[in-house]
C-alpha cells in the first residue's frame, strides 16, 4: 500500500509539473542523430507554402560526414552531403520575383555554400589576403636552396612569436613536422607561392532596401581576422568592408534599425539603416530590369492549336515511331560518313603518334587568282619536326602556280606555320579540279578550286595516306 501510494504520489507530482509548465512536449528523440549548434540551425519557408521547415547543417558523428538536412516535423524531407563542415546557416531572400522562396547559404572556412530549392546555387570565397613579407622572403630562399629546413624552422617560429601578421596555413604545417619528415616537405611545396586565407566565424542577414519581413537581404560576414563583409544578394560582391572589433545592432535612440561597431584602433561607427538604402557598388539599381518579373499576357488558345494538342494525343505513338526511325536514319549516315573518311583518310588530323601532323587549307579570292594559304601544327606534345617538304600537285592545263614547292622550316610543337602561294586559273568556262598537297612525311591534302559568275567556289579536303 505505501509503494503504491509514493507510485501514485510522484505520478501526480509529474502531472501537475507538466500542467504548469509553458512548453508543450511536441517529440522527443534522443535517436535522432543531429550533431550541430545552434549557428547551423534555421527556420524557414523553403517551399514558399507557409510551413516552416528546420534546416540543420549537421556536423556528422566525430566531424566526419557532414550534412544538409532539412525536417518537417519529426521527420527528414531531405538529407544532401555537404562539401565541408558548416560553421554557421542563413536564409535570405535574394530576389523580388515570384516565387518569393529563400535561398539558404551555409558557410564553411573561407567560402559561402549558396542553395535554392536545396540545391546548389552559388559558391563565394573570401578574398586572399596578402602573406607576411618576411615569411614570403624566408620561402624564396629556400626554394633557392640557400637556407636549410632547420633555419627554416627557427626563423619561422620567431616570426609566429613577433610579427603582427599571422604565418601562413603551409608554414603551420611545416612547424608541426618532425626533424626527419621537414626536408621533404620543403622540396614539395617550396616552389608553390604563399597563400594565406583567413575563415568565416559568425554569419547572419541584413535587410537591402526595406525593413519588411520579405524584402530582399544581404549576407552579413564576420571572418576572423576581425573584419565584417557585407555581400550583395545578387552579385555576391563585397558591398562593405570593415575591420571592427565588435558590433551590436537595434534599436538605438528613436531609430529601429542601428548598426554599431567600435574598430581596431579605439574608433566607434554608428550606422543608421534607411528605409530607402541602396548596398549597390556606385550607385544605381542592380539586377535584371523591373519588366522582367511583369507577367505576360499569353495569348488565348486558338483553333488550330486545339487541333494540333488532339492530334497529338490520337497519334502520340506513330509520331514518336517516326521521330525516332529518323533518329536512327540520321545515326546512320552519319556512322556511314565517318566510316568512309576513315576508309578513304580524309581526317585533317593524324590518327597515329608517329606522324604528328595537321593541315589546314584555306582559299581566298575571286578569280582568276586565288590566294591558297597551307596551316601546318605539329599536334606531338615534346618532338619537333625538321626536313619537311611540301609540293602541289594539280593539272596544268587549268591551273598555273608561281610556287609549287615548299621547304617547311623546323616545326615547334603546338605552333601554326601558315605557307601562301597564289593559284590562277586557265579556264574560262569555270571548270574545277583537285589540287593534291603532298609532303615528304605522311601529309596529303586536297584543294578544289573553281570560278563561278558570282564569286568563287572553294570546297577543300584534307586527307593521310601512307607515305610511297
Amino acid at each position: 500500500m505505501a509503494a503504491a501510494s509514493s507510485s501514485d504520489s510522484d505520478s501526480g507530482r509529474a502531472e501537475s509539473s507538466e500542467a504548469s509548465s509553458k512548453w508543450l512536449d511536441a517529440h522527443y528523440d534522443p535517436m535522432a542523430n543531429i550533431h550541430t549548434f545552434s549557428a547551423c540551425l534555421q527556420l524557414a519557408d523553403l517551399h514558399g507554402d507557409g510551413e516552416y521547415k528546420l534546416v540543420v547543417g549537421d556536423l556528422g558523428p566525430g566531424g566526419q560526414q557532414p550534412r544538409l538536412k532539412v525536417l518537417k516535423g519529426p521527420t527528414v524531407l531531405s538529407e544532401s552531403p555537404l562539401p565541408a563542415l558548416p560553421a554557421a546557416a542563413a536564409t535570405f531572400l535574394m530576389e523580388q520575383h515570384e516565387p518569393r522562396t529563400p535561398a539558404l547559404a551555409l558557410a564553411s572556412g573561407p567560402c559561402v555554400y549558396v542553395y535554392k530549392n536545396l540545391r546548389p546555387y552559388f559558391k563565394f570565397s573570401l578574398p586572399q589576403l596578402p602573406p607576411n613579407p618576411l615569411e614570403q622572403d624566408l620561402w624564396n630562399q629556400a626554394k633557392e636552396d640557400r637556407i636549410d629546413p632547420l633555419t627554416l624552422k627557427e626563423m619561422l617560429e620567431g616570426i609566429r612569436e613577433k610579427a603582427e601578421v599571422p604565418l601562413s596555413v603551409q608554414s603551420l604545417r611545416f612547424l608541426q613536422l618532425e626533424l626527419s619528415e621537414m626536408e621533404a616537405f620543403v622540396n614539395q611545396h617550396k616552389s608553390k607561392s604563399i597563400r594565406r586565407q583567413t575563415v568565416i566565424t559568425t554569419m547572419t542577414t541584413l535587410k537591402k532596401n526595406l525593413a519588411d519581413e520579405d524584402a530582399v537581404s544581404c549576407l552579413v560576414l564576420g571572418t576572423e581576422n576581425k573584419e565584417l563583409l557585407v555581400l550583395d544578394p545578387e552579385a555576391f560582391t563585397v558591398l562593405a568592408k570593415d575591420a571592427v572589433t565588435s558590433l551590436c545592432f537595434g534599436r538605438y535612440g528613436r531609430e529601429d534599425h542601428t548598426l554599431i561597431m567600435t574598430t581596431r584602433g579605439g574608433g566607434l561607427i554608428i550606422k543608421i539603416l534607411k528605409r530607402t538604402a541602396v548596398f549597390v557598388e556606385g550607385g544605381g539599381e542592380a539586377g535584371p530590369p523591373p519588366a522582367q518579373a511583369m507577367k505576360l499576357n499569353m495569348p488565348r488558345k486558338t483553333r488550330l492549336y486545339v487541333d494540333q494538342t488532339l492530334r497529338e494525343r490520337e497519334a502520340g505513338t506513330a509520331m514518336h515511331r517516326s521521330f525516332q526511325a529518323d533518329l536512327y536514319l540520321l545515326r546512320l549516315r552519319a556512322a556511314r560518313a565517318y566510316a568512309q573518311a576513315l576508309e578513304s583518310s580524309l581526317s585533317p588530323v593524324s590518327a597515329t603518334a608517329r606522324e604528328p601532323l595537321k593541315l589546314h587549307a584555306v582559299v581566298q579570292g575571286l578569280g582568276p587568282t586565288f590566294k591558297l594559304t597551307l596551316h601546318l601544327q605539329n599536334t606531338s606534345t615534346a618532338r619537333p619536326i625538321l626536313g619537311l617538304l611540301v609540293c602541289f600537285l594539280y593539272n596544268e592545263g587549268l591551273y598555273a602556280l608561281p610556287r609549287a614547292f615548299f621547304k617547311v622550316p623546323l616545326l615547334v610543337p603546338g605552333l601554326s606555320y601558315p605557307l601562301e602561294t597564289f593559284v590562277e586559273s586557265l579556264s574560262d568556262k569555270g571548270i574545277s579540279d583537285i589540287i593534291k598537297v603532298c609532303c615528304r612525311l605522311v601529309l596529303v591534302g586536297e584543294v578544289s578550286v573553281s570560278e563561278c559568275g558570282q564569286g568563287p567556289r572553294v570546297a577543300a579536303r584534307i586527307g593521310w595516306v601512307s607515305a610511297q
